[in-house]
């Protein structure tokens, strides 16, 4: 037990203080994401953001391929889910496009589809990635209004932005 307060790992985090998850967990996503042909695991992180939510539902990246004669251009492997491969197949171009945008040079030439199902058993089944949360509600006059005789400014715009919320739970799924 004292071998490992006495290990390179404890005394290289000393006095650096916490560290954040992500920085945990890069390296293992990095080596995950590379042995499967990604050079960049946005890609696969941001998969929602890249394609849209619409495709991004339907389908998964699984691989990129490249050519044994070192031609120009990988091959994007995807996953379709259920009935979803002439959709997919119809907007393969604009995948290729977006993933192209996100690597910012023409990477991929081509899309190759493997329709299969998505989910595995216990182990096999992979963590989806959610997209960002979306921006905070704007405030309406109505509160602005209401948090005008506050004088200290970091209270009103915390009043503000907690009625903001409040009004958007109360009127979610009601058209405005």
């Amino acid at each position: 037990m004292a071998d490992a307060w006495q290990s390179r790992t404890y005394k290289s985090r000393r006095g650096r203080g916490f560290a954040s998850a992500g920085s945990l967990v890069q390296t293992r996503v990095s080596k995950a994401g590379e042995s499967r042909g990604f050079a960049m695991t946005r890609l696969l992180t941001h998969w929602t953001e890249v394609v849209g939510e619409d495709l991004a539902r339907m389908c998964e990246p699984v691989k990129v391929g490249f050519a044994r004669k070192g031609g120009l251009g990988a091959t994007l492997t995807i996953l379709v889910r259920g009935a979803a491969g002439p959709i997919i197949q119809a907007q393969s171009e604009v995948i290729r496009a977006r993933v192209n945008a996100c690597y910012g040079y023409n990477a991929i030439a081509r899309i190759a589809l493997t329709q299969t199902s998505g989910y595995g058993g216990f182990a096999e089944a992979q963590a989806a990635f959610r997209p960002a949360p979306a921006a905070p509600p704007v405030p309406t006059p109505e509160i602005e209004a209401q948090t005008q005789g506050v004088t200290d400014p970091g209270l009103r715009d915390a009043l503000a932005g907690l009625g903001a919320r409040i009004h958007a739970r109360q009127n979610k799924g009601r058209p405005q």
